[in-house]
């Protein structure tokens, strides 16, 4: 058993769920009668793409002949398209560590009402993190529940940043790829230090993303002195920006006060993402990873976010 793998037995070992009630998977939810399902026996890439003009709104309206989808330069076709009625499935991941204390009452109300901003078609779940991982409320649509989740997060311990992501990413990420109804996939991971605690690594953390499909929005509180910052704080910035790059998210480097604002845009973009899917006209399943690129034909000066990539790997049939 390689390292990666003696690592992953560790941290599946040392997950936790916070209520006992909440042990078992949550079914998902019904489908309403609108709501886009996508099946088939082939293997479908779906990625989420935002588009902003050059003063940074959002484009809504675009239709499928406006986009055009290259994997390693060679033209896809389009096989499922939505703009905005896809279901969404949002992991808050929320720093708990002891420099997180006198900020806690802050992250709560801010958590609280980011999660409130999901509609009644999309679940959410929180996970807590400090030395160890918690999944205190597995994806469910029940707010009060989710409310209740984050406001019984207290800071104490490290910062295991790493092993967060990456139990989380193993934990949802493959609900993502199994389901045979789209739905998209977020995490959101909120601290405000330098990963302390971790035995997996920034890479062990982009493989996997890689494979998952699942879009990271990462938020780093700054302190409030300009002196408080290091070398490691920097290095852990950097971190972040790669990991909402990579996967077509986006990074945060706000004070603590202005999370409610960071989290208003955090759901804005979300909102307003377009939800594409094709079948590869490679379909070799070599283990490779393979570049996508997303063009927008129309509009002039419009410019996308998708993630950078996937490996062939992480190519389930959809209707599995």
């Amino acid at each position: 058993m390689n390292v990666v793998a003696r690592s992953a037995l560790v941290l599946t070992m040392g997950i936790t769920i916070g209520h006992a009630a909440f042990a078992q998977e949550i079914p998902p939810v019904g489908d309403p009668p609108n709501r886009p399902v996508f099946r088939s026996t082939a293997a479908l890439v779906s990625i989420n793409v935002t588009v902003q003009d050059k003063s940074a709104h959002y484009v809504a309206g675009l239709q499928p002949a406006d986009f055009a989808i290259y994997e390693d330069g060679v033209k896809q076709e389009v096989r499922f398209f939505e703009s905005s009625t896809v279901p969404l499935d949002l992991i808050l991941l929320i720093d708990t560590s002891s420099s997180m204390t006198d900020k806690m009452n802050a992250v709560h109300d801010a958590a609280a009402g980011f999660l409130a901003t999901l509609r009644p078609i999309d679940r959410g779940a929180v996970v807590a993190f400090a030395d160890t991982i918690s999944i205190l409320q597995p994806l469910t649509s029940d707010r009060a529940a989710l409310d209740q989740a984050v406001r019984s997060t207290v800071a104490r311990g490290k910062t295991a940043l790493n092993t967060a992501v990456y139990v989380a990413l193993k934990q949802f990420g493959e609900r993502a790829r199994t389901t045979e109804a789209l739905r998209r996939q977020a995490i959101v991971v909120l601290s405000d230090g330098a990963d302390t605690a971790s035995p997996i690594s920034l890479d062990d953390v982009l493989r996997v993303a890689r494979s998952s499909g699942v879009s990271v929005y990462t938020v780093s509180l700054q302190p409030s002195l300009a002196l408080a910052r290091n070398d490691d704080t920097d290095a852990y910035d950097r971190a972040l920006r790669t990991l909402a790059r990579e996967t077509g998210g986006a990074s945060f480097f706000p004070k603590a006060g202005d999370l409610k604002a960071v989290y208003r845009s955090i759901a804005t973009d979300l909102a307003n993402q377009y939800s594409i899917g094709y079948v590869p006209a490679d379909e070799r399943d070599d283990g490779r990873f393979r570049r996508i690129v997303v063009q927008v034909l129309t509009g002039g000066a419009l410019r996308s976010r998708t993630r950078l990539g996937y490996t062939t790997d992480a190519i389930s049939p959809a209707g599995r």
